[in-house]
């Protein structure tokens, strides 16, 4: 389904893109969107927009009401036509694709990073700083706690994959060995 979401919200986020590249808007969109992700990504909001009773017109204007002054008119007109083509959900993931081609534009790199334990700020300086040496490239780190991975880490940087984590070397004896 996650597939699905992004085919149908990538053309969305370019256009939005697109636009806010044209106008020198790009903080402006970005700030919207992460507004507009955040209501879509509530139990009740979605809960509403699901509801059939409700004509897109009113799913529209309850989430202009909730993003208040904080939408611009063009902002406001992309929920009525995502609203029009029932599309509010995928405002998440459009929100996604656009800060990751804004992060592109701006010459930066989203990194993902699980580690067994949380990380604290220095290391995730330290592991920016040795990543941008790396890339050549301003690194935003996104750090989570994941505990299946007993130790190390797993780092994703666009297509880049390192698997440092313990379990990941027990995956891989086990595929060596035939297990």
């Amino acid at each position: 389904m996650a597939g699905d979401m992004t085919t149908i919200a990538r053309p969305y986020a370019g256009a939005v893109f697109r636009h806010a590249v044209e106008f020198d808007k790009l903080t402006v969109w970005s700030d919207m969107l992460a507004l507009l992700a955040t209501v879509m990504q509530d139990q009740a909001m979605l809960n509403l927009v699901a509801d059939p009773k409700l004509a897109s017109t009113q799913k529209a204007d309850l989430v202009l009401e909730i993003g208040g002054e904080h939408l611009s008119e063009e902002g406001g007109n992309l929920v009525k036509l995502l609203a029009e083509n029932g599309r509010l959900t995928v405002l998440p993931e459009i929100s996604k694709l656009y800060h990751h081609y804004k992060a592109e534009h701006d010459g930066a790199i989203d990194v993902e990073v699980a580690t067994a334990y949380v990380l604290k700020p220095a290391q995730e300086k330290l592991l920016s700083n040795a990543l941008q040496a790396k890339l050549g490239r301003v690194v935003n780190i996104h750090s989570r706690k994941d505990i299946n991975l007993i130790g190390g880490f797993k780092l994703r940087a666009g297509d880049m994959v390192i698997d440092g984590s313990i379990s990941g070397q027990l995956n891989q004896l086990a595929h060596e060995l035939g297990l």
